[in-house]
């Protein structure tokens, strides 16, 4: 049984490489397309058109390796079919259990395969993949909002650490490549949600360690005293509610947030190109700042299971091998896995969309294409064995 596990296993191995190159070539021929256009504009070259081909490769590697599992495994049974060693497999005593239980095991690798391109490659390359593009259109990381990015952030007594003591919502205009801010403005509140502090900067740079130094920073605090009493009433109008406002000016000034350049940078990136680590540390600060967290939620629930539907996907390959040749040549059955492997892209994608627009919790809508397709594979065996 030894033998015929490693013969699954390279004949398999051999075949998934051979569709995953196709696939990869097929994609980074897309990809080399869509920077053409770029090439010659603001110094952007042939070579770094073809340096931000190779820096997507790990991401497509992510996103294809089911797929080219389901095809691999499914001209590998189509080939065992035609030949009729899987036949002799099972007559000298492989039952589907057995058959089912060496495909899992050749799955475990290729899972493992794809959670470090997933979770360890990927989300490093993407980074560079997107100051490439951006330095060919000659743009900032940008967002959807026409006055620039924007997130929030809790205001704490001692930093990160103390009492909360209101809120903060940070705006900047631009964040360079480089990860630089350009146009920053900070708008603190209170826990009352009255304005207690503007702070206007030019620019502003990460120094490490929750701390950001602002450049030529003008702040302004709204610091009636009469706001600050508990008996305040709603007597007060508005010219006592302005009545008061310091203006100060620094040349630098240190900033202590829990925002940091990677949040900043996930805040406006695809969450599809982030690790699951970096998807739980911005969920939770969604979730502290009492926002939205739904679509990172999912995406980082798909980030855990996508990979586990290789397993699916090796599972529905597994009756093609029960097919006679008479079912099907060996190109038809190919055909039919390119198919399914297509459906199965298109659920998982419509299950992502329909979770952000339902109520459905995020684990139910990542696992859900996984299962419907596990019900199908046990189906399927089940039918050939039957016939």
């Amino acid at each position: 049984m030894k033998i015929l596990q490693r013969y699954f296993a390279v004949s398999i191995a051999q075949a998934v490489a051979v569709v995953l190159l196709a696939f990869l070539g097929l994609l980074g021929f897309m990809d080399l397309t869509g920077e053409l256009p770029l090439v010659g504009k603001n110094g952007y070259a042939m070579q770094h058109a073809l340096l931000y081909v190779v820096v997507m490769v790990p991401q497509h590697v992510y996103e294809v390796m089911p797929v080219a599992a389901l095809i691999g495994t499914i001209y590998i049974m189509a080939q065992f079919a035609s030949s009729s060693e899987f036949t002799i497999m099972r007559a000298s005593g492989m039952s589907t259990r057995m058959a089912a239980w060496m495909l899992f095991k050749i799955g475990i690798g290729l899972v493992i395969v794809t959670f470090i391109f997933g979770e360890l490659i990927a989300p490093r390359t993407a980074p560079l993949a997107e100051r490439l593009h951006l330095t060919g259109r000659g743009t900032t990381v940008s967002s959807e909002f026409r006055s620039g990015l924007w997130t929030k952030d809790i205001v704490k007594s001692d930093g990160l650490k103390g009492t909360v003591q209101g809120s903060r919502f940070f705006n900047v205009r631009e964040v360079m490549p480089d990860g630089r801010l350009v146009g920053v403005k900070l708008y603190e509140f209170d826990n009352s949600f009255r304005l207690r502090t503007l702070t206007a900067a030019k620019a502003g740079s990460y120094q490490g360690n929750n701390v950001w130094r602002l450049e030529d920073v003008t702040e302004n605090h709204f610091t009636n005293p009469a706001l600050l009493k508990e008996e305040a009433t709603v007597k007060n109008n508005f010219a006592q509610e302005t009545s008061a406002i310091a203006t100060q000016r620094y040349a630098t000034k240190d900033l202590v947030s829990e925002i940091t350049p990677k949040i900043l940078s996930v805040a406006a990136s695809d969450p599809e190109q982030m690790s699951a680590n970096e998807l739980a540390v911005y969920t939770r600060h969604l979730q502290e700042n009492r926002q939205q967290t739904e679509r990172f939620k999912i995406a980082f629930w798909k980030k855990l299971i996508d990979p586990l539907a290789i397993f699916v996907l090796m599972a529905l390959a597994l009756p093609f091998g029960y097919l006679h040749v008479r079912a099907g040549g060996v190109s038809l059955k190919i055909f039919i896995g390119i198919m399914i492997g297509v459906s199965f892209l298109l659920v998982n994608t419509l299950f992502s969309h329909i979770g952000v627009l339902s109520t459905l919790p995020a684990f139910v809508t990542a696992v859900m294409p996984s299962l419907i397709f596990l019900a199908l594979a046990i189906a399927a065996l089940y039918w050939v064995e039957r016939h």
